[in-house]
């Protein structure tokens, strides 16, 4: 099934929004969300990821300061945003950041999340909706660098953010928080993504790594990529990529890509049923993140798809740096990346050689999917 039935049915994902945005008090859906309690394969079934920029930007200092220092009790940014959204009720309106630095405070003194969340109802809630949008974001990780008055690379191990920004390191592009903005080509719909402005060509960067499962036209979407994450829980969308060559001339669908990986190229391409249109006014990168609770929820009415602004706000310090081939007009990533927690069938032994081989480079055209 293409993305094409799946646009469409975005717009009643989006009506149920607004149903479930009605019903719902200070942003509280919570385990209202979730299936009856003792419903059999009860799952989540909707989050509304409305976290400020400054608090995912102070969640994620104290996690990595906490690890640099080798804290004996290392703190989780994604644990303590679910903590203060848990004391909020998910309404992060006139929170501030000194409650992460509260919540900090108390764990290294010797308090555990355990009993600080013993009375906490929606604290489990907002931990698993809350993982599911930012898990395997962070961590610790092998980034190769370039030594000191040498092209010579070497490994380096840090710890940090892993994800990558979805544009390529000095390619500027321009954003505002467009999430639920109304469109109307076909029908009525919000717009359920966030786009990035930029100039045609702009190489396209898996912000995560996953397993390619579209790749081709959607009449909504133009020429696409659709990237699962290994643990399941995130569905990566990236769409209008460029006209003739929108994509990296390697990825086919089944294809493994990895976080910082060149996978296509900006451009404006779809809003026709002919393949290979540009009818997008503006050149621009639609970029949006599904979560994926269970396999009912990938395509149709149930859907969940996120507010990812300020998420992508966070990337940006984060953008993968890239380099042409003038033969073939690809591009490929320079410094390659290692990641020990992902999974070893995806993780493979011999890392690839980030100065990709001719052969590599010259791989022949995919075909893109119907």
């Amino acid at each position: 099934m293409t993305l094409c039935i799946r646009a469409k049915r975005l717009g009643i994902a989006a009506v149920a929004l607004v149903v479930c945005a009605a019903v719902t008090l200070c942003g509280c859906l919570l385990y209202g969300a979730l299936a009856e309690e003792g419903e059999e394969n009860s799952f989540i079934k909707w989050v509304d990821f409305n976290v400020p920029y400054e608090m995912l930007d102070k969640a994620l200092a104290l996690d990595v300061e906490s690890h640099e220092k080798s804290e004996d009790t290392p703190l989780n940014w994604i644990e303590l945003l679910a903590y203060t959204a848990a004391r909020c009720g998910g309404n992060w309106s006139g929170v501030k950041t000194s409650k992460l630095d509260e919540l900090a405070a108390l764990l290294r003194q010797g308090q555990t999340l355990e009993e600080l969340t013993a009375s906490m109802k929606y604290y489990d809630y907002y931990l698993e909706a809350y993982t599911a949008v930012l898990g395997g974001m962070v961590g610790s990780y092998e980034v190769q660098v370039q030594a000191e008055g040498s092209e010579e690379l070497r490994w380096e191990s840090r710890y940090g953010l892993m994800a990558f920004s979805p544009i390529a390191k000095n390619y500027p592009y321009s954003d505002y928080d467009d999430f639920g903005s109304s469109r109307d080509y076909g029908y009525k719909r919000k717009h359920l993504g966030h786009d990035l402005m930029g100039a045609t060509g702009t190489p396209i960067i898996a912000v995560e790594g996953g397993v390619v499962e579209a790749l081709g036209w959607n009449q909504y979407g133009g020429w696409r990529i659709g990237i699962r994450s290994f643990d399941g829980k995130r569905y990566y969308y990236y769409a209008h990529l460029r006209q003739n060559f929108p994509y990296n001339k390697s990825l086919r669908e089944g294809s493994v890509v990895w976080p910082g990986d060149v996978i296509g190229y900006l451009g404006h391409t779809g809003y026709s049923a002919n393949e290979n249109v540009n009818n997008i006014q503006q050149p621009h990168l639609h970029f949006g993140i599904q979560l994926i609770f269970d396999e009912s929820q990938k395509e149709g009415n149930n859907e969940i798809w996120i507010d990812c602004y300020n998420l992508v706000r966070l990337l940006r310090r984060h953008q993968s740096e890239v380099v042409k081939n003038q033969e073939t007009k690809e591009y490929s990533r320079i410094y390659d990346i290692r990641i020990p927690d992902i999974p070893a069938r995806y993780n493979p032994t011999d890392q690839p050689d980030p100065l990709a081989s001719e052969e590599q480079e010259t791989a022949p055209e995919s075909q893109p999917a119907g």
